[in-house]
């Protein structure tokens, strides 16, 4: 009878320790003064700064990337989907108006490959720096015989924090209160069945050139938008009603959640420029107009609501990053889309 070793069945333990000299440089340049622990404990610590806020709530958030990984994994490019993954939680974080503060990772993979691993960290790294937050523990795991060879999954878990007593919540939102979009870098990481789904009824390839400068593939990447810049300036600078992140189910699906039960939505969308990729996967899967709005984010990554004296300014601090897109009425938690 063989006498069997772990890396006989399948998990190399070497290589789990390349990894995480590979990836410690990259995780260090992430922390703030508040992590008072460094990669390869048992758990992270953070002390939050507390400066400015008398009653402390912090917020949670996780997600991962969906289907996304998989055009990554085809296109052997692993560097962004991270980027993602940091995106789709800290964004929740920020419609409650919290600062986000850390990250946690988890990997899980077939076989684990250090250097394509700290790729994929790599981006999750870059993540945490555009949204100030720290990058302090995380889990690889290499599971043979759950996944394939190659094929791997990532999800991620966020904190943030806040004043109690400048929770966003939607309460304050009143009729004639306006809606402006923040643009979306893209398809950000939902929808991503329906797009693959769609390129195969069409024949199109992720290599198939998209414009001069991008493929498919590449243009399908482009990494969810991180709105912690956008949503920081305008906490400090005027009252933001409500904050709704747009992902899957787009404005039909999310803006409700953050409405009353008597309020309702008019989104005039006829002078947004839409992102040509939308165009082009309707067309690929023969999709009606009504699915693709139930789907993706059609060009508004976040919603943002704030008094109609206050438009002006918010646009201002914008600085182009968004426009005025609708206006609160009365209703019944429905939404209706002019476009």
């Amino acid at each position: 009878m063989a006498k069997l070793t772990y890396k006989d069945s399948g998990v190399d333990k070497e290589k789990g320790y390349k990894e995480v000299e590979l990836i410690k440089k990259i995780v260090k340049e992430t922390h703030s003064k508040e992590v008072l622990t460094e990669i390869g404990g048992f758990a992270g610590a953070f002390a939050p700064d507390l400066t400015g806020i008398d009653n402390p709530v912090f917020l949670s958030g996780t997600d991962g990337v969906g289907t996304k990984i998989k055009l990554a994994m085809e296109m052997d490019k692993h560097d962004t989907v991270g980027i993602d993954c940091v995106a789709m939680c800290v964004n929740d974080i920020l419609c409650q108006g919290g600062r986000p503060l850390f990250f946690l990772d988890y990997i899980s993979t077939g076989k684990l490959n250090p250097e394509k691993m700290a790729k994929l960290v790599e981006g999750v790294a870059r993540g945490c720096k555009e949204a100030s937050a720290s990058l302090i523990g995380g889990e690889t795991a290499e599971m043979p015989g759950i996944y394939k060879e190659n094929d791997y999954d990532l999800a991620g878990f966020a904190v943030g924090i806040c004043d109690r007593y400048k929770l966003i919540d939607g309460k304050s939102l009143k009729e004639g209160d306006i809606a402006i979009g923040l643009y979306s870098s893209g398809v950000h990481s939902n929808g991503f069945s329906l797009v693959r789904a769609s390129m195969k009824q069409a024949g199109v390839s992720l290599d198939d050139k998209f414009s001069e400068e991008e493929s498919i593939g590449e243009k399908l990447l482009r990494p969810t938008k991180i709105y912690a810049k956008e949503i920081g300036s305008l906490q400090e600078n005027l009252d933001l009603k409500a904050v709704a992140h747009i992902t899957g189910g787009g404005l039909y699906e999310n803006v409700p959640r953050v409405l009353g039960d008597d309020l309702g939505v008019d989104f005039d969308l006829s002078k947004l420029d839409l992102d040509p990729i939308f165009s082009k996967i309707q067309e690929w899967g023969n999709i009606d107009t009504d699915e693709m709005y139930h789907t993706f984010n059609m060009g508004v990554g976040m919603v943002v609501f704030v008094d109609e004296k206050d438009k002006d300014l918010a646009l201002d601090l914008l600085e182009g990053k968004g426009q005025v897109i609708g206006k609160v009425r009365s209703g019944n938690k429905d939404i209706k889309i002019n476009l």
